[in-house]
Order: C-alpha cells, then structure tokens, then sequence
C-alpha cells in the first residue's frame, strides 16, 4: 500500500490574496488601536503605554498623536523583535483604561529604529507643498557669494587688498606734530554766571 503524502499543517503565504489580506510580518513596532481619545491627555496617555508596555522589555519610544486622523492609536518601539511580540500576545485583548486593546505588527519600520540602525530617510517632497521662488527669491538665494568673481563685477566695490602692516613711528620734529587749538574767549566769560538752584520749598 502506498502512502498518500499529507499537505504540511502550516499556513503558506498565499500571494494571490490582496495587500490588505497580506499578513504583516513581525516588527519591533507595535500598532495598537482602540484606546481612549477623549477623556486622557496626551502625556498620561504616552506614560500609561510606557509603564503597561515596559514590563515586557525596553521600550525605546511611545508615539500618541491626538490628531484626528490618530486618535486612540499608539505606536510602541522596542528594541527588538521577540519582545514586540510577546508584549503583543500578551496584552491583544487586555483591558486598557476601560477599553480592549487592539494590537497588530506596525506596517512600517518606526522613524526611532531607522535613526538607529541608520537607514533613516527624509520624507520626500511629494508629501510637502511644493512652494515657488519668485525671481526676486532667486536672484538673492541664487547669487555667488560675496568675494567671488562674479561678485566683483556686480557693481560692488572691489575687496582691498591685502596690506602689509607698518610700525607706527613717533613723531620727532614739532612740525610733525599736531597744533592744539585754543580757547574761545566766550567759554572764558562763561566761567563767572553763577548757577542758578532750584528750591525745595514749594
């Protein structure tokens, strides 16, 4: 008798099924959703998630925004992988400031571990506004820098050239020196006017 061959128990990713169907894989980032927006500030909110989420491993950042498009979500950072996903087996579920938390693997590698691992890029511009310079913006952004050539020819004055320093001599004769000037008579006549007080008897 021959022995049929048993397909293997585990699930097999199946890429025919929509990117929304797709499983996330592990990260050190955790998404959790469905926690209280309206009643907890932000810095309760992000030390609450700190002191729940350390007593699984070290938690290297807290992400809450109170923006309307994230309210009552967090993100979680770990250090590594296996901690993410015991503090995520643990706690899908666990009650939360009276609401069930809902945690999954973060989409995307966090901001905080691509800084660490160096592969951190700037956002692009797509996501910026994109802002025009008028020409006035660009002639001044745009122009060399002062001292260049181009600079030079502009209209501006010429940059002195570079002089040798000389020792100062003393002047010898008196008639390299200067004339003092003397008095004018008026401040002579001025000296005698007495000073006139003010009193404080009024």
């Amino acid at each position: 008798m021959a022995a049929v061959a048993a397909p293997p128990r585990a699930l097999q990713p199946n890429s025919t099924l929509p990117a929304k169907v797709q499983p996330i894989p592990p990260n050190q980032t955790l998404y959790v959703t469905n926690l209280p927006s309206s009643k907890v500030q932000k810095a309760d909110l992000r030390a609450a998630l700190y002191l729940l989420f350390s007593t699984y491993g070290p938690v290297l950042d807290v992400v809450a925004l109170k923006t309307m498009s994230m309210r009552g979500q967090a993100h979680i950072v770990y250090r590594d992988v296996q901690t993410a996903t015991q503090a995520m087996r643990s706690l899908e579920g666990q009650s939360f400031l009276g609401r069930d938390l809902k945690i999954q693997y973060a989409k995307s590698k966090s901001n905080f571990v691509a800084k660490l691992d160096g592969t951190f890029k700037m956002p692009s511009g797509s996501g910026a506004a994109v802002v025009e310079q008028t020409e006035l913006q660009q002639s001044i952004f745009n122009a060399p820098p002062p001292g260049t050539a181009a600079a030079s020819g502009s209209g501006l004055p010429a940059k002195p050239s570079a002089s040798v320093d000389h020792v100062m001599q003393d002047a010898d004769s008196p008639a390299d020196r200067g004339q003092k000037r003397t008095r004018d008579s008026e401040d002579e006549s001025d000296d005698d006017v007495a000073m006139e007080e003010d009193s404080d008897d009024e």
